[in-house]
Formats: C-alpha cells, structure tokens, sequence
C-alpha cells in the first residue's frame, strides 16, 4: 500500500488539544519521527508498543531523510511529528520538497498553535471590537533572521495582537523596539510550555517583559504576545446586537 508519510502537528503540547486526525496517525504508526526536544513527551507516548520510535534533536535533515524515505518504501506509516502548527516555524518544507522528488506522497495534519492555546488559557480573544482586529505572528530576527519588509519595528507600528515565537534570548532587544510603537502599559503574555504539565502563563506590561523573562530564566518554547485586547473590557461584538441584521437574521 502506498501510504504518504504523515507530517503531524503535535499541537502545544497538551495530548488532548490534537486534532482527531492528529491522533489516528499516532495510534497506527509504525515509525515515529519527532522533534524530541519541542515536542511534550506524553504525545509521542500515544504510539502503539511496537512503534519505532525515533529523536531528532541530535539529527541533521540529511539524517531524517532517508529515515522518511526508507520507512514509506518498507511499508511502514511513517509519521513525522513537530510542535506546534505545522504551518508555522516547522521546517517541513524542505522534507516535502524531497519526498517529490523522490515519488513519495504526503500528508500534512495541521496542529493547534501556542497563541491560541494561550489566548484560551487566558480567557481572552485577540481581536476585540474597537480595540484590534489584526492578528500577526512572526519572531525577532535571531540568527536566521527576517525579511527586511517584516522587521519587527514595521510589524509593531501596526498596533495589532503581536504574536512572537523563538524570541526569549532577544527579548530586550524585542522590548527597547516595541516600546516604540506600544504603551509601556500595554499587556504581554508570556507563555512557557503553553498546555505542558508545567506551564507557566502570566500577563505582565510590556515594560516588564524582558525582566520577567529573565528572572523566570526562559528561552525555548517562549510565546509573547503583545496585544491591548488582552485587557477585559465592556466592548461589545455587533454580532449579536439586536440592531445588527445579517443573512440568518433579517431585519424586523
């Protein structure tokens, strides 16, 4: 049978916030592929006893290839498991493209993102009328950096829910540039280990947030998120306002 190799999005970390599909591919696996060090132990734990299960921390790509390649042409369900979203910071494109050129199908099971399970955690949403309606994710620029035209100093003018992902170790380079463009005031979230047994999730403000980090000695598996809407407040969506009329519920 010619099964496409799984490329899993094992969610935040929590095992029950995979999606269903997520799940099924897990509990038939043959080969496990995971990102050992991102990913929360429990969630490679869901395979069946006979799975292969194999780390990737101390691999490189040219390392984890073969074992994709090998595993779908033996027969086995090859699974390979990243944190998070596969959509975001994943680095499963550059195993599809060789998959292609190999012959070999895929399958990609999208995952649950650490800004949304912290946002739930919190109780809050990101986009509040009135207040910000933009979400953007992205990082600070680091060793592999960003674009020019997606430096963080023109992502953080627009004001929006700022969502930042493998940041920590540059967090007050991060702070000193978002103090330009928001109050000093203005609500972080940071999240460590969003969903794991030993989160820790706290808001504090943004003048604070390079001195949380670094007393609470974070660096990896760190979500910020900037946002005003992170403050309850009496706003009101017209969605369900008795004046506002749409397909569902015509006008009286």
């Amino acid at each position: 049978m010619n099964r496409p190799v799984a490329f899993v999005g094992a969610g935040p970390g929590a095992p029950d916030l995979l999606t269903l599909r997520a799940a099924d591919r897990l509990r038939h696996a043959d080969r496990l592929i995971w990102t050992d060090s991102l990913v929360c132990p429990a969630i490679a734990e869901l395979v069946p006893a006979t799975c292969e299960r194999i780390k990737t921390s101390h691999l490189t790509l040219e390392d984890v290839l073969p074992l994709l390649i090998e595993g779908h042409r033996a027969g086995l369900r090859v699974v390979r498991l990243h944190d998070g979203d596969t959509a975001l910071y994943s680095a499963i494109n550059e195993q599809i493209c060789t998959l292609n050129d190999a012959g070999i199908p895929v399958e990609v099971v999208p995952g649950v993102s650490a800004y949304q399970a912290a946002a739930a955690s919190l109780e809050r949403e990101l986009t509040v009328p009135g207040v910000v309606q933009t979400i953007v994710l992205s990082r600070a620029g680091g060793r592999t950096g960003v674009p020019e035209r997606e430096q963080l100093e023109r992502l953080a003018s627009l004001g929006a829910s700022l969502c930042l992902y493998l940041s920590a170790r540059h967090v007050e380079e991060v702070q000193q540039t978002l103090l330009q463009h928001y109050p000093e005031d203005t609500p972080v979230a940071i999240g460590h280990r969003v969903s794991w047994p030993n989160e820790w999730l706290a808001i504090v403000p943004l003048k604070e947030m390079a001195q949380t980090s670094r007393d609470r000695d974070l660096i990896r598996t760190t979500l910020y998120i900037i946002s005003p809407a992170l403050e309850h407040g009496p706003q009101r969506s017209r969605l369900y306002s008795p004046d506002h009329d749409h397909l569902f519920r015509p006008g009286r």
